[in-house]
């Protein structure tokens, strides 16, 4: 990463990371910040990023350098993979010595630059910051903490040189993606990276997402099929607007739906624009489709047991496995990316991997998630996660929750 203090670069970062490990690819964020409270503490002034600071100067680059090490040594122990290296890193001469020492270990390099001369976007950033950051943890003084950053941001501005080597491969992100530069992007994982790039912004919004109400095959526990929702289904999209409406007040929203009955039906009250897609439909258990568990152990005894040993990769006859599921959605995170508020009322496999893909939970728990229904959550992004905060509404359902 490069850019200036307040770019969004962490958040950025932790974004690439997650959706590569969503999809397979072996990822991990080297942020140069957390080396620096490890070792020289959290809580610094804005001096202590001066240029002109020779002892702090000398410390911050030791954390560069042990970050830098810590990370060619992952990929030594991985031997493939998409390593970030999250920092500042605002000098030709910094971005050199990078450069230099990866290649020496056969270690390709990609540079990303986060760049924003929108004044009013860097103030909501620090304000994140704020937030989320552990430099400013308990501080409660608002007008303190944007003054120590922007001095920050001065102290860096003073050495800043922005990305212009043209022999390496780049993107360059300017204003939150009103526009996107690319430079000798050659393989594939760096045209996956630009195009997730691309589709990403720092703008603040939540994604809302709701099975659909319980339905008829929920209560005899049977798998897929195109059921309507049982009475209390219904009681619960009854319920649903006014839940909806105190979360979000007068925020606009828009709805998408899988293509079936039981979430349209859920949806049919929520007063909003709504969109269906076909990759929000339910897992597609093949012959398995409306059958309960029981009888697939008895009619289909090996494919249970399969399905038992590892359910990520476990593919229905006829039907999908949960890779499957995760390859269709792409299309729909990358809108997602894209969007501002957005609320999901789905399936339990599919927003189980949704789920997985903002929270960064692996192949090997993601089948297992728990997804309750008449339950909406909530997810907020900050710059080194997901908030997450769950709402029940109190209107009996069945539990279709297998644990591993």
């Amino acid at each position: 990463m490069v850019g200036l203090p307040a770019r969004g670069k962490t958040y950025i970062s932790y974004k690439v990371s997650r959706y590569l490990a969503w999809l397979g690819v072996n990822c991990r964020v080297f942020n140069v910040g957390e080396y620096r409270r490890k070792i020289v503490g959290a809580q610094l002034d804005h001096s202590f990023f001066d240029p002109h600071n020779p002892v702090a100067i000398e410390q911050r680059f030791k954390c560069a350098v042990l970050a830098l090490n810590d990370m060619l040594q992952w990929f030594e122990d991985v031997h493939n993979g998409v390593a970030i290296y999250d920092a500042t890193n605002s000098t030709r001469a910094r971005r050199k010595m990078l450069t230099d020492e990866c290649r020496k270990r056969n270690v390709e390099v990609m540079f990303c630059e986060s760049w924003c001369d929108d004044n009013d976007l860097v103030d909501m950033n620090i304000r994140e910051v704020k937030r989320t950051s552990p430099d400013y943890k308990g501080v409660q003084d608002v007008k303190h903490v944007m003054d120590d950053f922007h001095h920050r941001i001065d102290h860096y501005s003073e050495v800043y040189e922005p990305y212009d080597e043209r022999q390496s491969s780049y993107a360059r992100k300017i204003n939150v993606g009103s526009k996107v530069v690319i430079n000798r992007i050659t393989s594939y994982l760096e045209s996956r990276i630009v195009y997730f790039l691309m589709n990403i912004h720092i703008a603040t919004r939540s994604v809302l997402f709701s099975r659909h109400g319980e339905s008829i095959y929920n209560l005899t526990q049977r798998l897929g099929g195109d059921p309507s929702l049982s009475p209390n289904g219904k009681k619960y999209a009854d319920a649903l607007p006014s839940l909806i409406s105190k979360l979000l007040g007068d925020q606009p929203l828009t709805v998408w739906t899988s293509t079936m009955r039981r979430t349209n039906e859920t949806a049919a009250g929520l007063p909003y624009k709504k969109m269906q897609w076909k990759a929000l439909d339910e897992l597609d258990a093949g012959l398995c489709d409306g059958l309960t568990y029981e009888d697939v152990e008895r009619e289909y005894p090996e494919e249970y047991a399969m399905r038992d040993e590892n359910k990520f990769e476990f593919r229905y006859r006829g039907g999908e496995s949960y890779r499957d599921v995760v390859l269709r959605l792409e299309p729909v995170i990358m809108e997602l990316e894209r969007q501002q508020n957005i609320m999901i009322i789905s399936h339990q496999a599919v927003l189980r991997c949704i789920y997985a893909y903002f929270l960064d939970i692996g192949p090997d728990e993601l089948p297992y998630l728990k997804i309750p229904l008449h339950t909406v959550m909530k997810l907020t992004w900050t710059a080194y996660g997901c908030d997450i905060q769950t709402y029940k509404i109190d209107i009996d359902a069945v539990d279709t929750h297998r644990a591993k």
